[in-house]
């Protein structure tokens, strides 16, 4: 196992970039625990709602074609 390896485990978060172990997933994207909390409990003037909405723009789904 390679040094970079060790230590790394969960995902990278969407929203603050950082690699956590809690979340969820939204299609193929990962918001961590305290982002999700953060983001329900913004209230929409606040300047953070805007970041946060950029940000769930960046969710990707795969759409099936049949």
């Amino acid at each position: 196992m390679s040094s970079s390896a060790i230590g790394k485990t969960g995902e990278t978060c969407i929203v603050c970039e950082q690699n956590k172990e809690k979340g969820i997933h939204l299609y193929t994207s990962f918001i961590c625990e305290d982002c999700e909390k953060d983001m329900v409990l913004t209230d929409t003037n606040d300047p953070k709602y805007k970041y946060y909405i950029e940000r769930l723009k960046m969710i990707t789904y795969k759409q099936n074609i049949s």
